[in-house]
Order: structure tokens, then C-alpha cells, then sequence
């Protein structure tokens, strides 16, 4: 009987070891917030959330919080953090996408390292952080890291280079173009199917007996209308763009306030 049960219990722990070691696999912090903006539950979930998709895209999604940014601005803080701790995803200094926030200055930037920094480039990075910033503006700072991630994620589907909010992708404008599409086509079939109408201006004109002899167009006079090209006065403020940081990690960008 001892032996049984010995058995039995040896047959268990093979059976939930590998579940225990997938489940300790991934103890990388990649939620830093130092401005306390967030409840545990938040940052565990958050945690939890970004494990998963950085496993399925290979990039570390990673988030900081301040209060000041040790004065030296939240650009180059996110940054020299990206140089002192080399995080990526697999290796030093590998893929990665950051974002990191100011609670005293209203600051937001986002950063993409290897390969984020190619399929999350700069124009993608901007309509990231514009998706982001309404929750970032009404303190709802979870859903906002949570929605760059989910986000970032479905970019990331996309070829580098394509605009992956275009109109193109959009189910309902390819439903539409497809049925618009299927509209002239049958309209083209009925229309050549009643025959061809072979009658124009020419066919009842009598060039010998008509009082037309001549034709000449005059010129009047010619209007030239000037607008004043408007200026941007984007009042949310925001910019875009890559460069290296003070340590040579090259990245993709964006930045502006909250």
C-alpha cells in the first residue's frame, strides 16, 4: 500500500512540475513605479499582461513612473535607464518598448529598441501615444499602459513601413469596396447587355445647311484668389522621432504631454 501511494504521489509532482516551472519562468520586473500611481493589483496584473506579450513578440513592453524625472527630463531618463539596465527582450540590450510618464511635468515618451524600434517606429509610435493619452489625461493610468500594449501588439502584426490605422485595414471598408465593387460590375453586364447605342451629336448634322460657319473663343479676364496657409497650433503638444541615447542604443519615438 505504501508503495502504491508512493507511486502515485511520485506520478503527481512529475505531472505538475513542468506547470510549476512554466508558471516561476518569468520573474523579469518590467513595471517600475516609482510615482506610486498604481495599486499592487494594478502593477500584478500589469505584469502578468506584459509577460505574455512580450513572450509573443519577443519584446520587452516595459513601464516607468517619476515624479520629476530627477530633473533632467523624461526623455533622457527613460533613456538612460534603456543604457544602465541594457533591458530587452532575451538578451542585453534586446528588443524593447518603453514608456515612461512625469506626474510632474505631464510628460509622456515612448521608446522602441531593436527590433521594436522597427516595427514600432516613429510613426507608429505617435499614434501609440495618441491612443494612450486620453487615459494617461483622466488618471486612468492602467488602462493606459494596457491599451500600448494590446495595441502595440496588433501593430507589430504589420509589415514595418505600413500604416496599420489606414482605412485599407478596416473590416468595414472592405466589406463596402467589396460590395461597391460587385455593384459596377453587374451594373457594366446589364448595361452591355441591352445593346449599344450607336447615335451621337454627329448623326442628324447636316454640315452643308447649317448657318454655323465659324467658332473663336475669347478670353475675359483671369482671378487669382490667395489663401493664407494656416499655421499648427496644436495646443496638446508632441513630438516625434528617433535618435541614440548618450549610451548608442539607436530607438524610435515619441513624446508630449498628458
Amino acid at each position: 500500500m505504501v508503495k502504491k501511494h508512493s507511486i502515485l504521489l511520485l506520478t503527481l509532482f512529475l505531472l505538475l512540475f513542468p506547470l510549476g516551472l512554466t508558471q516561476a519562468a518569468d520573474t523579469k520586473q518590467r513595471v517600475f513605479d516609482d510615482a506610486g500611481i498604481l495599486s499592487a493589483s494594478e502593477i500584478e496584473a500589469l505584469e502578468d499582461l506584459s509577460s505574455e506579450y512580450s513572450e509573443k513578440n519577443e519584446t520587452d513592453f516595459v513601464f516607468l513612473t517619476t515624479n520629476g524625472a530627477d530633473d533632467k527630463g523624461i526623455e533622457t531618463y527613460v533613456e538612460d535607464f534603456a543604457d544602465s539596465t541594457g533591458i530587452g527582450y532575451g538578451k542585453h540590450n534586446g528588443s524593447a518598448a518603453l514608456v515612461g510618464i512625469d506626474m510632474i511635468n505631464r510628460d509622456v515618451t515612448l521608446r522602441g529598441f531593436d527590433k521594436a524600434e522597427e516595427y514600432l517606429d516613429d510613426e507608429r509610435m505617435d499614434l501609440l501615444r495618441d491612443k494612450i493619452k486620453p487615459a494617461l489625461s483622466a488618471g486612468n493610468y492602467y488602462e493606459a499602459f494596457r491599451e500600448f500594449i494590446i495595441t502595440s501588439d496588433k501593430y507589430m502584426e504589420y509589415r514595418p513601413g505600413v500604416n496599420p490605422e489606414s482605412i485599407l485595414f478596416k473590416w468595414w471598408f472592405q466589406v463596402g469596396a467589396s460590395l461597391a465593387l460587385g455593384g459596377i460590375i453587374v451594373g457594366i453586364m446589364a448595361f452591355n447587355s441591352g445593346g449599344r447605342v450607336t447615335v451621337n451629336s454627329q448623326t442628324y448634322f447636316e454640315a452643308n445647311n447649317s448657318r454655323v460657319t465659324s467658332k473663336r473663343d475669347v478670353f475675359v479676364n483671369q482671378t487669382v484668389s490667395k489663401i493664407k496657409k494656416p499655421t499648427n497650433n496644436n495646443s496638446g503638444g508632441g513630438s516625434s522621432g528617433g535618435g541614440v541615447t548618450s549610451g548608442g542604443r539607436s530607438f524610435s519615438g515619441s513624446s508630449g504631454k498628458f
